[in-house]
């Protein structure tokens, strides 16, 4: 079986299900710890630990040579459909299509509906053999570096667009559960506009109609052509942002901060406001 041309990213648990034997589809699940994937996950899936595969210990994201050898272990090459689903599988799918890996997909909203299908999760964690990747740097309209960061601060055709809860934007936790552990500066972005991630996902975790969507961004005045980079905490919610505002709203320039508050409040000099804005 061979996967075909696409323009849709976005697949379905039963388009997973008939490829679970196609040698050319990886799939990926995407997470903040093993716990999930260890009780049952899609059979032939790799787990993407976001703090100890997409960041190096200090929070700071892994640069293109580490996301390069994360490809390469995970037997992903140039030619291979990568799936990403689980709680982090928009930020897996924006990361591979801002570094040009022309085939990204992802199954949206809960990991759950996969046992919609007759399947059931596996507990056996494949070893696919190594295969050769070589990344070109990102693509810097889809990706933000904390220097692109700066340099957007106070920028008048620029929005830096928080989309954090209301306590995380206010100041009032860092990490979005409230744990203190670890924790660095709270605060926000200077000048941030806040558009909290419900606004755009719905309770059972997809994107709200076009219609709501696009009346979230008129209320934040976010209809003109500005630069928009979205920011979150390790970079998932931003993602999912950005995948409504391009993927479904059609919007041209938008970026995700991919070193988001993770790596942000954990450096000292940083500039950060805090409060009601």
């Amino acid at each position: 079986m061979t996967t075909s041309t696409h323009t849709d990213p976005i697949v379905d648990a039963a388009w997973i299900a008939e490829h679970l034997d196609d040698e050319a589809v990886r799939l990926i699940e995407v997470d903040v710890s093993p716990a999930a994937y260890r009780a049952g996950h899609i059979p032939g899936a790799l787990l993407w630990n976001i703090y100890a595969d997409l960041r190096r210990p200090d929070y700071l994201p892994i640069g293109t040579a580490e996301l390069e050898q994360l490809l390469s272990r995970s037997g992903i090459d140039r030619e291979t459909t990568v799936v990403f689903y689980g709680y982090g599988a928009h930020l897996g799918h924006w990361l591979l299509t801002s570094h040009g890996h022309e085939d990204a997909r992802l199954l949206d909203g809960p990991r759950e509906q996969w046992l919609e299908t007759a399947a059931g999760w596996s507990l056996d964690e494949p070893a696919p053999a190594p295969a050769p990747y070589r990344l070109g740097p990102p693509d810097g309209r889809l990706y933000a570096s904390r220097d692109d960061v700066l340099a957007a601060i106070g920028h008048p055709g620029a929005v830096l667009l928080d989309v954090r809860s209301q306590a995380e934007f206010d100041g009032e936790r860092f990490w979005p559960s409230g744990a203190t552990e670890d924790a660095g500066r709270s605060g926000r972005l200077p000048g941030s506009v806040h558009l909290p991630i419900d606004a755009l996902r719905t309770e059972g975790a997809t994107f709200r109609p076009e219609t709501e969507l696009r009346r979230a961004l008129r209320e934040r005045g976010l209809e003109d052509g500005r630069r928009i980079v979205a920011y979150c905490t390790v970079g998932n919610r931003a993602a999912q942002a950005w995948f409504a505002l391009t993927h479904l709203l059609g919007r041209a320039d938008v970026g995700v901060y991919h070193g988001s508050w993770a790596e942000w409040g954990h450096l000292e000099s940083t500039p950060i406001e805090t409060g009601a804005a």
